[in-house]
């Protein structure tokens, strides 16, 4: 149901941990495939992903048209996109399962996207700064952080003009799709790896 799409570039170690922990989401049989959009790593991400079986395509540098190109060849009906180096939490699958049912019987899977809630490996002060200025970006119209990881179906994506070029790509993408169209879901997407 779900191609997932890792933008890398030299992201050997980071792509570890983000793989394994989708790898219950394969074994659910929820995840089809992954596809890393390389931008021309030359570091071992290209090893690590066919170790992990996943489809690894080199692209071009610029990370919107890799988004871009890998989401255009994605098999799945589905697209979660998401950074490495981030994991998402044990109870991930439950949460993309009841959001897929829950737009699926409402026949809104067109017009409504997902995004994982904020983690943060911190403790502190800083931690809670970090969280509380990426809730109130997403409030104010700014849409969802990256690193949260992003879901929405193939069209919805294609309806709201996909990754465009340019650095500011997925935040672009996120304020176009807005945050009355994003639910966010209880399940933590948490980046671990830098």
């Amino acid at each position: 149901m779900i191609s997932v799409i890792i933008p890398t570039l030299n992201d050997e170690r980071r792509l570890v941990p983000t793989l394994a922990s989708l790898v219950s989401g394969a074994a659910d049989g929820i995840v089809i495939e992954a596809v890393i959009a390389d931008g021309g790593s030359d570091d071992g991400t290209e090893a690590v992903a066919d170790v992990a079986g996943c489809r690894f395509l080199r692209g071009p540098a610029d990370i919107g048209d890799r988004l871009a190109a890998a989401a255009g060849g994605a098999k799945a009906p589905w697209l979660m996109f998401i950074r490495p180096g981030v994991v998402l939490d044990e109870g991930w699958i439950r949460d993309v399962h009841g959001f897929l049912d829950q737009v699926t019987r409402r026949q809104e899977a067109h017009r409504r996207a997902a995004a994982f809630t904020l983690g943060v490996d911190d403790y502190g002060f800083a931690a809670k700064a970090k969280l509380a200025r990426a809730r109130w970006k997403f409030l104010l119209g700014g849409g969802a952080d990256p690193r949260q990881g992003l879901l929405l179906s193939r069209d919805h994506y294609r309806a709201v003009g996909g990754h465009r070029p340019g650095p500011d790509s997925e935040s672009a993408l996120a304020r176009r799709l807005g945050r009355r169209r994003t639910l966010t879901l209880r399940s933590r997407a948490t980046q671990v790896a830098r």
